[in-house]
């Protein structure tokens, strides 16, 4: 595939970064402006990091090491965040 056929889509990493955002915005830890209006509701963290999980899963060995370093480390910092919220 060529890259000016990648590039059209949406980029891998901002779809990560994306569900990321919305996990944070619902754990009540998001700084953007544009989510403060988001209900905190570990719910839908969990559900966004689940998504997260999967999307790893099944994209595992086609993903460049950026790519994979990326939702790696998106995923661990949201699990260790959700833990923090949900077991204090």
């Amino acid at each position: 595939m060529s890259d000016q056929v990648r590039e059209e889509g949406m980029p891998f990493s901002a779809f990560v970064l994306s569900l990321s955002t919305m996990a944070l915005a619902s754990l009540g830890q998001c700084d953007d402006p544009a989510f403060m209006d988001v209900p905190k509701d570990p719910v839908i963290a969990r559900n966004n990091i689940d998504i997260l999980l999967m999307l790893r899963d099944k994209t595992k060995g086609n993903l460049s090491p950026d790519e994979e370093k990326l939702i790696t480390s998106v995923i661990y910092d949201l699990q260790m965040r959700y833990i923090r919220e949900t077991h204090h």
